[in-house]
């Protein structure tokens, strides 16, 4: 599926033909690079891979320096694939072409985006599974109201059961989320707007997929 790699710049709202106010998440998508085309008969599947970001030289291995001066770019941060690309979105496929934003979608389209959850460290259930926590305070629970409460299992099993949800660490995990609507493309900014939220921090590297 086509897609292309951008940045997450923060939120707005804008408004819709109606008057209507729109939330939207603003994403400095591209311009991304192609380097390299795979192929049916060398590599068993149709895909190219967009680069994205600026990179020091200094901070990029040899073998990888080489893979950019094949594309004939500078290196770059981010290295996604989108595979299958359908037959319209044939001419991108070239060593070294130029996407922009404007190239893969148009305003209107229906958008999954692909992020990384912010870190919340570790977490107890209430926050991490939105538990209630044992509640009340007579009978001597004056120090449970967040906690998990009873484990369940007694004399059969005696264990905890794996999958049981208990506190640990919180986010900062990928998330897809999917048939967001495309609000506003600004080309010469290389913006595109989204309706809603998208995954993860300000400045962190967004996946859009069409």
């Amino acid at each position: 599926m086509p897609g292309i790699l951008g940045r997450k710049i923060g939120m707005t709202s804008v408004f819709g033909a109606d008057g209507t106010s729109i939330s939207v998440t603003v994403i400095e998508a591209g311009p991304c690079v192609v380097t390299q085309v795979r192929s049916q008969e060398v590599d068993g599947y149709k895909a190219i891979q967009l680069a994205f970001g600026e990179k020091k030289e200094k901070n990029t291995p040899a073998a990888m320096m080489g893979h950019f001066k094949k594309a004939n770019t500078t290196p770059k941060r981010n290295l996604v694939e989108f595979r299958d690309f359908t037959a319209e979105f044939d001419g991108i496929a070239e060593l070294g072409k130029e996407v922009k934003v404007g190239d893969v979608f148009a305003e209107g389209d229906l958008v999954d985006a692909v992020g990384t959850s912010k870190g919340k460290g570790f977490q107890g259930v209430v926050k991490r599974y939105g538990f209630a926590g044992v509640g009340g305070q007579t009978h001597g629970q004056h120090n449970r109201l967040r906690a998990p409460g009873s484990m369940g299992n007694a004399s059969f099993a005696s264990r905890v059961i794996k999958g049981k949800r208990l506190p640990g660490r919180m986010g900062g995990e990928r998330v897809k989320t999917v048939n967001l609507k495309v609000v506003k493309i600004m080309s010469e900014q290389n913006l595109i707007l989204i309706s809603g939220s998208i995954p993860g921090a300000k400045n962190s590297t967004i996946i859009l997929q069409k």
